[in-house]
């Protein structure tokens, strides 16, 4: 781990200016390494800098901020608020986010083990970088996250983890996290704070695709914070789950998942909501299967067509051919088991 700079800060305007200033000033850092990092939980970053991906000269603990409405959670009739420090497992147990959002309940409960929910913040999780081992492992050059125009060893490497969705030549690593799937598929939006002040973003556009900037993870502006997530009151938030297909039952990245929401009347779905991940590069929505479902029954005919759509864009290497068969399996059984479920 390389030196750098430790400070607390006891305001978000306080974090925000010292990091708009990091960001800013030097011009000789690469941004990919990330010149000011904010930690709370810590369970991704000290991580990264201790494998000496990530090199930040200045580390901010945000811990403070807790006691602001950033660690709150609140439900009324507009719908959800998730303060971007609240602790994953907190989220995962309140009655309320269990009742009305399960799709964020099991998508938290289905993460890591339970001493990281325990310390890892909602913030935090949703920008955690890729677990690629071409990205981690600094004694491979090529990769184009970590050195960009370096090239990606995944590409010609072993592969079977990576994603199938929403790729581009320069990269393929798959987007590691759970939570951010149940954000997606339920239509939330981030609250930011900069140094321009806050703005309300779609959780659709806070991730960006790899194209030919792999490097560049989010559309965050420099010294940009994460205060809380807003998930309106839906008709489909209730009937709503997450399903995850691992090659172990616990502390495991997915392989396949999805996150599905349904509104439905009789048989019939009025509107339907889905997110892949495990497969995907970035927070994936598959909007042109959830338009095929639309005023349908859920039948079998009715799923495989989904299924299919969903993935008709997928673009499998070596290693992860796969992925297309068990996404598509994993879609299916997620909506067959929401449409199933009493409410």
């Amino acid at each position: 781990m390389r030196p750098f700079v430790f400070a607390r800060a006891d305001s978000a305007k306080q974090a925000i200016d010292a990091h708009y200033l990091a960001d800013t000033e030097r011009k000789d850092v690469p941004a990919v390494h990330g010149r000011s990092q904010y930690v709370a939980g810590g369970t991704t970053l000290i991580d990264l800098m201790k494998l000496d991906v990530m090199r930040p000269e200045l580390v901010t603990d945000i811990n403070q901020l807790e006691h602001t409405p950033s660690g709150l959670i609140e439900f009324g009739p507009k719908g959800l608020w998730l303060g971007a420090l609240v602790r994953m497992s907190k989220a995962a147990d309140h009655p309320e986010v269990r009742k009305n959002f399960p799709v964020i309940a099991q998508s938290l409960d289905l993460a890591a083990s339970p001493q990281i929910r325990n310390m890892a913040t909602l913030g935090g999780n949703v920008l955690q970088r890729t677990r690629c081992t071409y990205f981690r492992d600094t004694s491979y050059s090529a990769c184009n996250k970590r050195a960009p125009g370096s090239g990606c060893a995944a590409l010609q490497g072993f592969n079977r983890s990576h994603a199938v969705l929403g790729t581009s030549d320069n990269c393929i690593a798959s987007y590691a996290g759970d939570f951010a799937h149940a954000l997606i598929a339920l239509d939330a939006q981030v609250d930011v704070a900069g140094v321009k002040g806050s703005r309300l973003v779609p959780f659709a556009k806070l991730h960006r695709p790899p194209g030919d900037s792999p490097q560049l993870e989010s559309n965050l502006n420099p010294g940009e914070l994460i205060t809380a997530f807003q998930i309106p009151a839906t008709p489909w938030a209730k009937r709503s789950l997450f399903l995850k297909i691992r090659d172990r039952e616990s502390y495991e990245f997915a392989l396949a998942s999805a996150a599905v929401a349904v509104d439905l009347d009789g048989e019939t779905a009025r509107q339907v909501r889905i997110a892949l991940g495990g497969v995907s590069a970035v927070p994936w929505r598959a909007h042109e299967a959830e338009a095929l479902l639309k005023g349908k029954r859920l039948d079998d005919a009715a799923l495989d067509a989904a299924a299919d759509k969903a993935f008709a864009q997928a673009r499998p290497m070596t290693h992860n051919a796969f992925k297309v068969e068990l996404g598509k399996r994993t879609l299916k059984r997620a909506l067959r088991q929401a449409a199933e479920m009493e409410i």
